[in-house]
């Protein structure tokens, strides 16, 4: 499975990623450390990389969580993570959790990478919620929820504590699959 767009395309997480997440994330240490300290920490030397890549790929074969890269075709870099996360197969219900490389933010690239992934979670994962979990401050993401049709839901009250600050409310937007 892989879906392209533009000049980039997002495929799930690979047992040879290890090095790429590596450099990806102690690139972007310090975009990681807020929201996403816990990829970040096992990210930081490439044998921690291969252990975690190592671990989500069999959360993906598993279905537990999906984990898709994000590059850009030409030099086949890594530019962002995107996870479908926190599944309930009961509900049909996952939440996306993604971050980009401080090289091409404010491109529209994440938007458009779920929208993809939107699209594709609806048609072959029979999910039918999506939720988006964001700090407003981050306007970034915020702006990926709106731009994607995302619906505003509600603060959930102390909802993530970064490493070392108190925990912080978060703004809940979902999506729902349109009923054919």
């Amino acid at each position: 499975m892989q879906l392209n767009f533009g000049s980039y395309s997002i495929v799930p997480i690979h047992p040879k990623d290890a090095w790429n997440i590596c450099n990806f994330a102690v690139a972007n240490e310090n975009r990681l450390k807020r929201y996403f300290p816990k990829t970040l920490e096992q990210n930081l030397t490439p044998d921690l990389s291969n252990i975690f890549v190592e671990k989500k790929v069999k959360q993906f074969e598993l279905k537990e969580e999906f984990l898709f890269t994000l590059r850009e075709n030409k030099s086949n870099k890594l530019v962002g993570l995107i996870y479908i996360k926190e599944l309930d197969w009961t509900k049909k219900q996952g939440e996306f959790a993604y971050c980009i490389d401080y090289n091409v933010e404010g491109k529209g690239i994440m938007t458009e990478a779920i929208q993809q992934l939107s699209e594709y979670a609806f048609k072959n994962l029979g999910i039918e919620t999506l939720q988006i979990i964001v700090h407003k401050s981050n306007i970034g993401s915020v702006k990926v929820a709106d731009n994607c049709n995302f619906t505003y839901i509600k603060t959930l009250k102390n909802e993530h504590t970064p490493p070392g600050e108190e925990p912080l409310n978060m703004e809940l937007y979902e999506l729902y699959k349109e009923i054919e």
